[in-house]
């Protein structure tokens, strides 16, 4: 299969569908900024030629560390027009944080909002710095006058870096994951094939800018099929419950890709209305795993049972349940397309019985090549070829695989292995309980202890020895926790994973 640039795949979406609205940017809830195909190609070619005339070549890194605005679609497409690396990050990074992503990257240049411009500047005087007021309208901004050559695509190769996502990892210093040019046009190709996403679709973006998710699986796709899209600069319950069940605004939404919290929110918000979402096509989750009666409630809320997948920074999107077919709660579905893998013994690599346990490795074209300047963790990540998730899981008689943990989150305890999410799907049963937190905390004389950090709905009245009662009914003692604790909430990152080195600082009191 032929793989263009993916600069190369949005020119050709951006001339094929011409005057069309490709986003409608919404601030606050309110429609500021109307941009067509063509007008979104012209400025990224005019911005692609001004950033060329300020220094910056094919395969030099550009930060991207600022709010999420139209600015910063078009800043990420003009990146791509010239064959540059963007390097997408989270604008509310610490001074320390940023610092290591300075140093890690180097970067030609970085395009920051007013706040993250002057932390740049504080940290490296320096550091070619683009400060972009962010809440001025798009359409006053003056980085897009005709500059001396606006910019067509640069001729990439398959195997040239595109993107650099650096992943959320909870120990350790964050690494950045490379993506190609290959990487990024398979995984976007792929979502569109599996989920019939077309130019009749309009996509409400409510997910952050800075994660493969907002940018790759939902924008990356959304543009190359010549989709709408509402894009909104942050997810706000009733403003986007607005923008999903309003058949009177143009254009009507009939997409949502987001994580599992979201929906959480979305629901809590409408209580006991129940909008008509009947214009809908299709509601998608990911990023963190679906409780299996979370997907009860987003069917019968919403209407239509919603489309569980997984992805990693590092693979673009691996598992999707079907568009048509059967749609497993509490499982990641079917492997994308050309995609091949296995699950094997963790420490033999010999391959897993049908049925058993462990660890999934992947190989196909949406496989990173690596982590950027870091050959040691890169060698780590493969065996011989295959990519190592790091995720344990299982495949069953119909081919559906089933994540049930991170080989890292293992609670090692007495010499045996304890799965948490074995026990927090227990404890997430309960009435009264909204969801859980299973971790291994150091002990003397086991190792680690099993301990569970639990979040109660409003109202509920559950105690430790509720939950210790309904793990023992259901648990060898020796997995069920010693020490539970409740909390009004999970530590998450952005997009709704758990962190998991948080909740065992909730024990150190």
């Amino acid at each position: 299969m032929e793989f263009p640039s993916l600069g190369g795949c949005f020119e050709e979406a951006c001339a094929r569908y011409g005057d069309k609205a490709a986003i409608t940017f919404y601030r606050r809830g309110r429609p500021e900024t109307v941009i067509s195909y063509r007008d979104l190609d012209r400025d990224g070619g005019r911005l692609a030629g001004n950033l060329d005339a300020w220094g910056v070549k094919k395969g030099d890194r550009v930060i991207l560390f600022l709010p999420k605005s139209l600015i910063f679609v078009v800043a990420h497409l003009a990146l791509q027009k010239m064959g540059a690396v963007a390097v997408p990050l989270n604008p509310g990074f610490k001074k320390s944080e940023m610092a290591y992503f300075l140093g890690d990257t180097r970067p030609r240049l970085v395009v920051s909002g007013p706040e993250q411009a002057e932390m740049i500047e504080s940290l490296d005087p320096g550091q070619a710095n683009l400060r972009v007021d962010t809440e001025r309208p798009y359409q006053d901004l003056d980085l897009f006058h005709p500059s001396s050559g606006d910019m067509t695509a640069a001729e990439v190769s398959p195997d040239d870096p595109g993107l650099i996502i650096y992943t959320s990892g909870t120990t350790g210093k964050p690494k950045g994951a490379v993506l190609t040019s290959r990487n990024l046009v398979h995984d976007a190709r792929n979502i569109i094939r599996v989920w019939g996403i077309s130019e009749r679709d309009v996509l409400c973006h409510a997910l952050p800018l800075f994660h493969v998710h907002g940018l790759c699986f939902a924008l990356h796709t959304s543009l190359l099929a010549g989709a709408g899209v509402l894009l909104v600069d942050a997810f706000a319950p009733e403003i986007v419950l607005d923008l999903l069940s309003n058949r009177e605004r143009d254009p009507v939404a009939t997409l949502f890709m987001a994580v599992p919290a979201m929906y959480g929110k979305l629901m809590e918000s409408l209580g006991d209305r129940r909008p008509d979402f009947g214009h809908m096509r299709l509601w998608t989750s990911g990023s963190a795993p679906l409780l299996p009666r979370d997907f009860e409630r987003i069917r019968d809320v919403f209407g239509k049972e919603p489309v569980e997948r997984e992805g990693m920074s590092e693979t673009g999107m691996n598992f999707s349940n079907p568009l048509a077919g059967n749609r497993k709660p509490g499982s990641i579905g079917l492997p994308m397309p050309e995609l091949e893998v296995r699950i094997v013994n963790p420490e033999t690599y010999r391959d897993a019985a049908p049925g058993e346990t462990g660890e999934i490795l992947l190989k196909g074209p949406g496989i990173t090549p690596g982590y950027w300047e870091k050959p040691g963790e890169t060698a780590e990540a493969f065996h011989e070829g295959w990519f190592r998730t790091g995720d344990l899981g299982r495949v069953d008689e119909e081919g559906y695989y089933y994540l049930t943990d991170r080989i890292k989150h293992i609670i090692i305890t007495g010499g045996e292995n304890v799965s948490p999410k074995e026990i927090e799907a227990v404890i997430n049963r309960m009435d009264g309980v909204a969801e859980s937190s299973v971790v291994g905390i150091p002990h003397e004389k086991w190792g680690e202890m099993v301990a569970a950090a639990v979040v109660l709905r409003p109202g509920a009245e559950v105690g430790f020895e509720d939950v210790k009662q309904m793990c023992k009914r259901h648990l060898h003692d020796w997995k069920c926790p010693k020490k539970i604790v409740f909390l009004d909430e999970l530590p998450k990152n952005t997009m709704g994973k758990v962190l998991k080195e948080d909740v065992k600082a909730a024990f150190d009191t």
